[in-house]
């Protein structure tokens, strides 16, 4: 009996600790975010920011793209062939760019690339006492060190899905016109006329809270580290992992209120 009561307790202490987590964080971004309506604004962070996670993570995102476009025109021929449904890879390979793997996989990237750079400098800045000196300089934290990295995120991630997008679709255009034999005129017909508004509409939307999840976390991470090195070491990965499955779990989230019939 008392291992049961001692497991329930468990339990109960695991959700109680999940549940102040969430609100930490709920009001750690509610507060980044009211900064934005109270000035002053520092722009230059925010340019920094947002080349930091748009134009210096184009070239990786730009590859995840390309190849897997190219490897889901081929694995999406060898399939459909089975049912001799070859004309519908355009189709299949447009769709789940657009919808899915452009803003996920975009959004996976950046966060290893982007959100454990923000979690190690801003777990740099806590543990060697540069945020409370930033307080002693009557300068606001929050609006000087985060503030300006969640707007950056919201903004930038969904231009680079943009782009994603694009490259996403040329890659497998080249695999079946190159390597499958497809018709090009074909393929782009079937594409342009299978895509809709909606499509690139929900990918971008989930950028752009992929983006700001991405800089939530590595803000969030960094901002409440604590113990010296291995703190800032800790901070990372928790930015990095936490993100990740923020993404996985919002996508499905969004795509529930884009598309649930």
């Amino acid at each position: 009996m008392n291992a049961l009561l001692d497991a329930v307790a468990a339990v109960g202490r695991a959700l109680l600790g999940a549940c102040r987590l969430i609100g930490q964080i709920a009001l750690f971004a509610l507060e980044g975010l009211s900064h934005l309506a109270r000035p002053p604004f520092y722009w230059r962070l925010f340019l920094r920011a947002f080349l930091d996670i748009g134009y210096y993570s184009l070239p990786v995102v730009a590859l995840t793209a390309i190849f897997t476009g190219m490897v889901l025109a081929l694995q999406s021929a060898t399939g459909l062939s089975r049912f001799n449904a070859e004309s519908a890879v355009a189709n299949l390979v447009v769709l789940s760019i657009t919808r899915e793997l452009g803003p996920v996989l975009a959004g996976l990237m950046v966060a290893g690339r982007v959100g454990a750079a923000m979690a190690a400098e801003l777990g740099t800045m806590r543990v060697t006492d540069q945020i409370d000196a930033l307080t002693t300089l009557s300068t606001n934290p929050m609006k000087y060190l985060v503030t300006p990295r969640l707007l950056a995120g919201l903004l930038a991630l969904p231009l680079l899905v943009l782009v994603a997008d694009i490259l996403g679709v040329l890659g497998g255009f080249i695999i079946a016109t190159v390597k499958l034999g497809y018709n090009s005129g074909v393929y782009l017909t079937n594409t342009l006329d299978f895509l809709q508004t909606d499509d690139v509409v929900s990918g971008l939307v989930k950028a752009a809270m992929f983006g700001f999840l991405v800089t939530l976390m590595g803000c969030y991470q960094g901002y409440n580290s604590r113990g010296g090195a291995q703190g800032v070491g800790a901070a990372t990965t928790y930015a990095v992992v936490s993100a990740s499955v923020l993404i996985l779990a919002f996508d499905y989230v969004l795509t529930e209120l884009f598309f649930a019939r």
